[in-house]
């Protein structure tokens, strides 16, 4: 197997990646596929933190809409973090890799606190690190986990999984003249009002010199062509080339 070109990444994935093919619940089935694949890439030798969402359990603006308080809306949020990732590296290790559950708010004992020193000792020892809980406050996304995450452990690249195969000039799903962009600079982003990532996560990124790769996690194989180095998707990085 080909080495990786990168040494180390955060990888920011969807709840619904671990849903139904409606994105909802949560699939044993399909993220048994997800953790397989995951432990596949052992052999690139790319040391992998992964931030999971919780939509496909709840979103906490759809319990901010039925009524409940903003901030506990959130709390329960992040619990759905953490069912996916405690689900998610049960099913790493049945797969024969070597993971561990980090969560911003301790609830021991089903998963250990999130602390960036233990991170970066179980990333260096080999494991692939689930990071839940978002930062364990209301009112942040996934998103902006995932770029302090990136930051806090010395990631080489911030991987945004999604079901769009890059950037758009504007949303492919309501412009049939939409073209992808495959490398923006962050400036060039924030000039053309594109979306990328929410705006504290985006700007953690930029001002920490993090790329961005956002590609199409549904296509087979995709990530590990990532880790290899192919241009999948979009990259946003200082410069533009």
């Amino acid at each position: 197997m080909a080495t990786a070109a990168y040494q180390r990444v955060v990888l920011k994935l969807s709840g619904e990646s671990l849903g139904a093919p409606d994105g909802q619940g949560l699939d044993f089935a399909r993220a048994r596929d997800l953790a397989a694949e995951l432990a596949g890439l052992g052999g690139l030798g790319c040391g992998l933190l992964v931030v999971v969402g919780g939509g496909n359990l709840l979103r906490g603006r759809d319990a901010r809409a039925a009524g409940l308080d903003a901030v506990q809306a959130d709390r329960i949020g992040m619990l759905a973090t953490a069912m996916n990732a405690i689900a998610l590296g049960a099913l790493l290790r049945a797969a024969g890799a070597a993971a561990r559950v980090l969560t911003a708010t301790p609830i021991a004992p089903l998963a250990e606190p999130y602390t960036s020193e233990l991170a970066r000792a179980a990333l260096d020892g080999g494991e692939i690190v689930l990071s839940a809980g978002g930062l364990g406050h209301p009112f942040f996304s996934t998103d902006t986990a995932a770029a302090l995450r990136a930051i806090e452990v010395g990631a080489d690249c911030l991987l945004k999984a999604t079901t769009v195969d890059g950037v758009y000039s504007s949303d492919p799903r309501r412009d049939p003249g939409a073209v992808r962009l495959p490398r923006l600079s962050f400036d060039e982003v924030l000039e053309r009002r594109l979306a990328v990532m929410d705006a504290t996560a985006f700007a953690l990124c930029r001002d920490n010199g993090i790329p961005i790769r956002v590609f199409d996690f549904s296509q087979p194989g995709a990530l590990a062509r990532v880790l290899r180095g192919e241009a999948l998707g979009s990259l946003v990085s200082q410069e533009a080339s």
